[in-house]
């Protein structure tokens, strides 16, 4: 696993480093999840299409809540300025 490190700003904000945003595919306005593993570390999960895709093929209802959580994702991104 790389390593990196960043600074909460007074205001609560983090700037992840710019080759984790490349690799990753976390553009301005990607929305994030974050999740507290079992020994206490955060984890933050960029909520991509990718993600979503991987998280869909494992539900029931697979293609037709995956079309709305996609169009859901592209009506967010046309919304940021």
């Amino acid at each position: 696993m790389k390593e990196a490190s960043a600074t909460f700003t007074s205001k609560g904000q983090l700037v992840v480093p710019a080759e984790l945003r490349r690799k990753h595919g976390i553009a301005a306005g990607t929305k994030v999840k974050f999740l507290e593993d079992q020994f206490g570390r955060i984890v933050l999960q960029p909520i991509t299409e990718d993600y979503i895709d991987r998280v869909m093929g494992c539900l029931a209802d697979g293609p037709d809540l995956l079309e709305k959580w996609r169009d859901e994702h592209r009506q967010e991104g046309k919304r940021e300025p």
